[in-house]
């Protein structure tokens, strides 16, 4: 179940990086709400998670679901660079990420 509450936690860290950055520095008044309400369930999962996980595993794959998430997100929604040279750093997160879970008890 661990994995479950680490593996929302991350897509919620995904939500609240996007919805900061379309808060505008905090001014847009319901981008904010979603990014505090985000926040607090990404970080109420990790904690959970936490209970039976590694802290450096969890909190690696926490932020490694989050860079790659907001990375991909900041391609297809918000029409940043996809160049080759951060296409193949995003696969160096994913691939420290499968080798953490993979070397992580069960």
């Amino acid at each position: 179940m661990a994995w479950i509450y680490l593996t929302i936690a991350g897509l919620f860290e995904i939500v609240w990086a996007f919805s900061m950055k379309q808060s505008e520095g905090f001014t847009r008044p319901v981008p904010t709400v979603v990014t505090i309400a985000a926040m607090i369930a990404s970080f109420a999962l990790l904690s959970m998670s936490m209970k039976s996980l590694p802290l450096g595993t969890a909190y690696t794959i926490w932020t490694g679901i989050g860079a790659v998430g907001a990375f991909l997100v900041g391609i297809a929604i918000l029409g940043e660079q996809a160049s080759a040279m951060r296409i193949v750093a995003a696969l160096l997160i994913v691939s420290g990420l499968v080798l953490m879970k993979l070397s992580s008890p069960a």
